[in-house]
């Protein structure tokens, strides 16, 4: 892998770091979740392709990861709904801070 290449994602992922920081000062208010959660996945895309090497693999490989990660979320998310189903308290707890 040419070394510009290595050069450009690491400029790449020390943007996208300060970026994640700039980001803390503004409130979006629940949409902040979501813009940490979108730079943090195009983060971590950069390293799994590049410094991961996948970019340049056989596709399965890349094929194998994503269902990995999809999977991952899936089983993620259902245990957060749940956990909002069976304890209600938790999004009272949310909507009025002490």
């Amino acid at each position: 892998m040419p070394g510009h290449v290595l050069v450009a994602v690491f400029i790449a992922l020390l943007v996208l770091t300060a970026l994640t920081v700039a980001a803390t000062w503004v409130d979006l208010g629940p949409g902040n979740l979501f813009v940490a959660i979108g730079i943090a996945t195009v983060k971590a895309a950069l390293v799994a392709l590049f410094f991961m090497h996948l970019r340049y693999d056989h596709p399965f490989y890349g094929l194998v990861f994503t269902l990995a990660i999809l999977f991952l979320a899936l089983f993620l998310g259902l245990t957060l709904v749940d956990v909002r189903q069976t304890f209600p308290e938790v999004q009272a707890a949310l909507e009025n801070p002490v």
